[in-house]
């Protein structure tokens, strides 16, 4: 029975303990440093100074509708679906920063687990001798001893200041960066597969052509070469039907190099050498123009963008880092508390004259840093400065992005309509 009673003891003490660290939880409701808030949406209503939606009997523009996430399917293309699914599975790009989000939220699963009291187990065995003069002259002498500890301990942080909340913050707002940028690492690769689609499909279509004027060119040739032998044309038109032969068959090269560079891009995108992947034979005959577009209103485009709302959450963490630095300036409290069994051998370390334990409140408060925390704290409120500018850059910049996009739209169906 004097084990089960040891261990109740035990029990009895690791519960008083947890009780003390749930009041300290509750004390600890504090939390240093500004609260953060998304910044406001740009006031503005549209993304050029004129109207611009694109209106044509081919395409246009579709305004407060959301872009599809497998969007590239819009085009009807079978062989461009699968070369993307190819492309989204086994790109080493997006397999880097799917494993960067991984981390990231363990990372965030971490700073929320040191939130709670921290128990552990321990045991140490050792050899001991104690001096002579410990005792005093009372030549009392100890012999040397081998020596048994086990038990548990547990530890709990007050987090008065926040500081720890804080890092949980900041934490969560780096994993909501990382699955922003694993979004538009997503867009980044689909839009470049696409783009080198295109220049195969493009490529291919240019070749198809150019053989059939160098066709014609041959029979041009063979046709005033006869008519040289009957004495109705002249050398003059000879060597200019060779000229003209010869200079559209230079263009060959550069249209198969055209072709041979995109359709390399396209295996490296799709996570294999160039050596193992066919080229694509891609067509533009296969390939439809998507007669609605989506456009994304300017008040809910920082909403939309993951890279604006990459930005956004850096912004968040960076505020979040000026109350981490903010509860450094403050005491930090901890409480510990242990209970173990201690013998002389192993076999006497359940008993219940091994019963030992201690409590402990320690306190660390910063007095002489040489001004090193508050540099760290103005640190973080120049980082955070920073941050917001960078983030109106970004969505400065991507309402740029989107106006250059409408414009070139409507310029190049008025280019189409000239062209006809």
């Amino acid at each position: 029975m004097k084990p089960l009673r040891s261990w109740n003891n035990h029990r009895a003490r690791l519960a008083a303990i947890a009780a003390l660290a749930v009041v300290g939880a509750v004390l600890s409701a504090c939390t240093a440093g500004p609260d953060f808030s998304p910044p406001a949406a740009p006031a503005v209503t549209s993304y050029t100074a004129r109207d611009e939606g694109l209106h044509s009997a081919a395409q246009h523009t579709v305004a407060g509708r959301a872009v599809e996430a497998e969007w590239w399917r819009a085009f009807g293309s079978a062989p461009l679906d699968q070369l993307m699914e190819r492309a989204l599975a086994n790109n080493a790009t997006l397999a880097a920063a799917r494993a960067t989000l991984a981390a990231a939220r363990e990372q965030q699963r971490a700073a929320a687990g040191a939130l709670w009291p921290q128990l552990s187990l321990g045991g140490v065995t050792g050899r001991q001798k104690y001096g002579v003069s410990l005792f005093g002259p009372s030549h009392f002498v100890i012999p040397p001893f081998t020596y048994y500890t086990a038990g548990p301990q547990v530890s709990y942080a007050l987090d008065l200041a926040g500081g720890q909340r804080r890092g949980l913050e900041r934490r969560r707002a780096l994993a909501r960066f990382r699955s922003y940028e694993l979004r538009v690492a997503r867009l980044t690769l689909t839009g470049n597969v696409l783009a080198e689609a295109l220049g195969v499909a493009s490529a291919n279509a240019q070749l198809r052509v150019l053989g059939r004027i160098l066709a014609e060119d041959q029979r041009n040739l063979a046709f005033i070469e006869a008519a040289r032998a009957a004495d109705s044309a002249t050398l003059t038109d000879v060597v200019s039907a060779q000229s003209r032969l010869a200079q559209d068959a230079a263009r060959l090269p550069a249209l198969r190099q055209q072709r041979s560079i995109a359709g390399h891009a396209l295996a490296v995108l799709a996570g294999a050498p160039p050596a193992t992947r066919r080229m694509p034979g891609f067509s533009l005959k296969n390939w439809h123009l998507p007669a609605d577009l989506p456009l994304v209103l300017p008040s809910a485009l920082v909403h939309a963008r993951p890279d604006i709302l990459a930005a956004e959450a850096e912004v968040h963490a960076a505020s979040a880092a000026i109350g981490i630095a903010t509860a450094d300036l403050y005491p930090q409290i901890t409480l510990s508390a242990n209970t173990t069994q201690q013998a002389l051998s192993p076999g006497n370390l359940f008993n219940g004259g091994a019963n030992a334990w201690a409590m402990a409140a320690g306190l660390t408060a910063p007095l002489f840093n040489g001004g090193e925390l508050r540099a760290q704290r103005r640190a973080a409120v120049d980082l955070y400065r920073a941050s917001m500018a960078d983030y109106r850059q970004t969505v400065l910049e991507s309402f740029g992005q989107v106006a250059d996009v409408l414009r070139a739209l409507r310029h190049d169906n008025e280019r189409v309509g000239a062209e006809r």
